[in-house]
């Protein structure tokens, strides 16, 4: 495999505004050449270069006139970015907005079409611009968003016509091996029979499939390097969470046979909240860490991105940022419209004064690039080892020239602690399944799992 250092500004024929890597080069030429590609490589190895790449080569080559670009919103405006700068000789129409303006865009004779999985799934049936004649090429990225096969937007990108299936994602399995089949169903449509399950699957991942790993491709990528911190819960924060942790029981007890893993979940986001901050007080173990932590951080020069899966308050990123004000933490969350975004995004990349971010798991997780930063601080846990480590991935990634350092809270003898347990089970059959192309046999999370981390006790 090619080590980073190993790139060129001249590939396929053409000039390139950057050197490619020669990994890079390799997904390019994967691309050209196979019509069902799911692109797996780890994130900040450049999945939407390469894809951008050939699709410029593919068009030079008169090989491609119609192409479908489908991703999440929050990553429209990195697509429009990475085609300017890679691609500048091919025309985008950009399907967002209102349903007037978007049918417009769906009209427009451009190379390329870019829009939302939201937006393909409302515009589908009504628009025969998108499904009126075969697409040469639909890209999706973030693939997993697809995971779920019941689901509207995964049958509206399933539905369209297309000669080639691109899916991009450094997560093809989230949790359960069925998030990675519906993924294989948009790239080689009826190609895996489920009678065959361990062969069969392992032979289609192997012809689909190229995921490299950055400790792979990028030799001279500086470490990275986490820790879990575990404290004790403040005093009122333990009181709470004992209170709301009999209550609960009690509750699920009292559910008899009507009981759900939904009202186990519930509980599970009761307690890991308590965790955070206590809901009477306001204290938080996690909090009285973070403050020194990032103190001493940004006296050291350092940028910090800090992630929560909630966004409001009184337990998650809007409370976080009241809470380190003297800090001038910018903000970065699901609900924040576009230009908004890109102004916090870009306002914590070329200002030296603004040391901390504060992001949602899910809205910051993804996309981006955040190289600004080292350090990497999960306020709480997700339950999906995959979601963190894309969280982490958007520093540590090609362009990062220091170390990176990643720090967990875990409160002890709490849900939290008991979660951590699943997420270890999860990371091994993430890479026992993806990176090895091996199909072993993937439980759901069921019933007693979930009682024994809310509610030991039941």
């Amino acid at each position: 495999m090619a080590a980073a250092g190993e790139a060129s500004n001249q590939a396929f024929g053409l000039n390139w505004p950057y050197p490619l890597f020669l990994y890079q080069t390799e997904g390019i030429e994967r691309l050209l050449t196979n019509r069902s590609v799911l692109l797996a490589d780890e994130m900040g190895l450049g999945k939407t270069i390469q894809a951008v790449a050939a699709l410029r080569i593919l068009a030079a080559r008169r090989e491609i006139e119609r192409v479908l670009i489908v991703c999440p919103v929050g990553l429209i405006a990195q697509w429009r970015r990475q085609i300017r700068i890679w691609a500048p000789e091919l025309t985008v129409s950009t399907a967002l907005g209102s349903r007037d303006q978007r049918k417009a865009a769906w009209r427009a004779k451009s190379a390329l079409h870019l829009s939302s999985f939201e937006s393909v799934r409302a515009d589908l049936a009504a628009e025969p611009a998108i499904a009126g004649r075969p697409w040469d090429v639909v890209v999706i990225d973030e693939a997993q968003r697809i995971k779920n096969a019941k689901s509207d937007v995964a049958a509206a990108a399933k539905s369209l016509e297309r000669a080639r299936s691109w899916a991009l994602t450094g997560t093809p399995l989230e949790n359960r091996l069925e998030d990675l089949l519906s993924v294989l169903d948009f790239v080689a449509p009826g190609a895996f029979d489920p009678k065959a399950m361990g062969v069969g699957l392992r032979g289609l991942m192997s012809r689909v499939q190229l995921r490299r790993r950055r400790a792979e491709v990028l030799g001279d990528l500086p470490p990275k390097f986490a820790s879990v911190i575990a404290l004790d819960l403040a005093v009122t924060q333990r009181a709470a969470y004992r209170k709301a942790e009999e209550k609960g029981t009690v509750w699920l007890r009292s559910l008899g046979r009507e009981l759900r893993i939904s009202h186990v979940l519930e509980l599970i986001l009761r307690l890991k909240q308590i965790c955070n901050f206590c809901p009477e007080t306001g204290d938080s173990a996690k909090l009285d860490d973070l403050r020194p932590r990032l103190e001493a951080l940004t006296a050291a020069n350092a940028k910090a991105l800090v992630f929560s899966q909630f966004v409001e308050e009184p337990f998650g990123v809007l409370r976080l940022a009241r809470e380190l004000r003297a800090f001038r933490p910018l903000i970065v969350t699901g609900g924040m419209d576009q230009p908004a975004r890109s102004a916090s995004l870009e306002s914590f990349e070329r200002d030296q004064t603004r040391r901390v971010m504060v992001l949602s798991l899910r809205a910051g997780g993804t996309g981006l690039n955040l190289t600004a930063a080292s350090r990497v601080i999960h306020f709480d846990r997700w339950w999906n080892p995959a979601v963190e480590t894309q969280a982490e991935d958007r520093v540590h990634r090609i362009g990062q020239t220091r170390s990176v350092e990643v720090t967990a809270y875990i409160c002890a003898d709490t849900v939290e602690e008991r979660i951590a347990a699943i997420l270890e089970e999860k990371r091994a059959l993430f890479a026992d399944l993806i990176d090895g192309v091996a199909a072993p046999s993937l439980g759901r999370l069921d019933l007693d799992t979930l009682l024994r981390a809310a509610a030991p006790a039941f």
